[in-house]
């Protein structure tokens, strides 16, 4: 389609505005067909949709592809445009709700256990000052089950890693968080700093069971970590209680041992430099009918975690 020059004056007023939300889906879809089966509309239609977009604008957006579409530079500016729009339009009964002195609900958060987030916490503290009437429900549970409940319905906002993230599912980047391999003040290693990790293979080990990341077992199995298990639990706090009591030798988030260890017990057998890592994630499902408490946090902790202040 040749580009010509429009007099533009009179879009707002002319233009069908449900054609936005058509030519969003498509380009999230990756495909005119991918987007009608997930609108259960016919192909067709959204096929002439799309073209009468561009001819009310006056030039092409996408051009198709055996893949699907490619966004045109046209396309690409008015994609983040629709972004834009479409956050507005979820965000209007929020903000009218907000503005009105209305917020009242629940908010319902999976997460892994023991997280050291300063943005997470103050989002949290900010909700609760403006919005007292709101409640706040947290359950702790290892990653897997975190990203289920979101997929599920179950839960609206989830922190975890994954090692894997899943297509239907938003990720933020929340925190970074290590691990370092611990034993307790009683230990024959204890102010020892071990270089090779599987040095360490035939020592009674604590696991961390169903969360532990798939990062950290990774690098245990590499390094043989783990053959003879003293304990497990499936909560950090246990864990640490576990390596504490000197049932074995076990892997702990730095910010964790930090934060819980006040006594001095546990000692750091790893060098830095070794020291296996992996993200963690505040997580989403993608275009949820969220409820005005769980938007207006998401709006919050975005918001910092977008001008960097996310660290532990």
């Amino acid at each position: 389609m040749p580009e010509r020059n429009a007099d533009h004056s009179r879009f707002p007023g002319h233009v069908d505005w449900n054609l936005f939300r058509i030519f969003h889906e498509i380009v999230r879809a990756g495909g005119i067909g991918a987007a009608a089966r997930k609108l259960n509309r016919q192909q067709p239609t959204l096929s002439a949709a799309l073209k009468r977009l561009e001819d009310d604008l006056g030039t092409p957006l996408l051009r198709r592809t055996a893949q699907g579409v490619e966004l045109l530079p046209a396309g690409r500016a008015l994609f983040e445009l629709c972004e834009t729009m479409i956050g507005a339009v979820r965000a209007a009964p929020h903000e009218v709700a907000k503005a009105a002195g209305r917020v009242e609900g629940v908010i319902n958060i999976r997460m892994i256990s023991s997280v050291v987030s300063a943005a997470f916490d103050t989002a949290l503290a900010d909700l609760h000052r403006h919005h007292p009437g709101v409640g706040i429900h947290i359950e702790v549970c290892p990653w897997r089950a975190v990203i289920a409940a979101l997929k599920s319905g179950e839960a609206e906002i989830g922190i975890a890693c994954d090692s894997a993230p899943d297509p239907a599912l938003r990720y933020q980047p929340l925190m970074k968080e290590v691990q370092q391999l611990y034993c307790d003040r009683n230990h024959p290693l204890y102010g020892q700093t071990v270089p090779r990790p599987s040095d360490l293979a035939d020592r009674a080990f604590v696991a961390t069971g169903a969360d532990e990341p798939e990062e950290l077992a990774s690098f245990r199995r590499r390094y043989g970590l783990g053959r003879q298990v003293g304990g497990v639990a499936e909560n950090l706090h246990e864990a640490k209680r576990l390596i504490e009591l000197g049932v074995g030798i076990g892997f702990l988030p730095t910010c964790v041992a930090e934060t819980l260890d006040n006594r001095g017990a546990l000692w750091p057998l790893l060098p830095e430099t070794a020291l296996p890592a992996y993200q963690v994630y505040l997580v989403t499902r993608d275009e949820p009918a969220r409820n005005t408490p769980t938007e207006l946090f998401l709006a919050e902790i975005l918001g910092r975690l977008g001008s960097g202040q996310s660290g532990t």
